[in-house]
């Protein structure tokens, strides 16, 4: 029967964070499947309450419209690798948070204060609730979110790399104009007040340009397996 010093042992904390593009949501989603931990998409939350802003007709482009508005929906997050979901409200917006629409305003609406507070919350109380441990992705997840995370990795890749990739996802949309896209929101997300796109001092970075998702997933895991041999 297993202890619970072995229980605990097992639970770690792995924060993933890195631009888009990069290969964050599929290598989280994996490590966390194949090592029995949850997960947690949180750029999936940053775009729940932007679609809620849009929904609702909130000035997306007025700060202090998004602030005062920040603590009204309510977000839920399913963290089961194999299926995670999200809802706003009790509506299922795993479709709608992928638009277009929504993805050239998340960014704004990420950078206001009131949304990073209220969604750093959110992250936080879910995290803690994990009793096997999570693996949580992001781009403040190991600076701001998740401080003493027990693992904390940054996956980067060329421009180029993450271009060929998002615009793979998104059915044959123009590189080059994806690539664009991308070196735009790197720049917003990078340069924000609160809690920017950085890499942690403490954590391991993992260059994906060259890797297939299998080697960079194989990467992961051993990383995880490691701390949890040491912890």
């Amino acid at each position: 029967m297993e202890t619970t010093a072995a229980r605990t042992a097992q639970a770690v904390i792995v924060a993933i964070d890195g631009p888009s593009g990069t290969g964050k949501s599929s290598t989280s989603k994996a490590v966390a499947a194949k090592l029995g931990l949850s997960y947690l998409d949180t750029g999936a939350q940053y775009r729940a309450i932007t679609w809620w802003m849009v929904s609702n007709g909130i000035d997306v482009t007025d700060p202090s419209s998004i602030a005062a508005a920040a603590g009204k929906p309510e977000i839920v997050s399913g963290t089961d690798p194999s299926a995670p979901t999200i809802t706003v409200d009790g509506t299922d917006v795993a479709g709608p948070i992928r638009t277009q629409e929504v993805t050239s305003k998340v960014s704004a609406v990420s950078a206001v204060p009131e949304v990073r507070a209220r969604i750093t919350e959110l992250q936080r109380s879910i995290a803690s609730a994990a009793e096997q441990g999570i693996v949580v992705e992001g781009r403040d997840i190991g600076t701001t979110v998740l401080p003493d995370a027990d693992l904390k990795i940054f996956l980067t890749a060329s421009p180029e790399a993450r271009a060929a990739r998002r615009s793979g996802e998104l059915k044959g949309a123009d590189v080059n104009a994806t690539r664009e896209a991308l070196i735009k929101r790197d720049a917003a997300d990078s340069s924000r007040k609160t809690s920017p796109l950085a890499k942690a001092d403490d954590a391991v970075e993992v260059d994906t340009s060259d890797l297939t998702l299998q080697q960079v997933i194989e990467c992961v895991v051993t990383l995880v397996e490691e701390k949890r041999a040491t912890k």
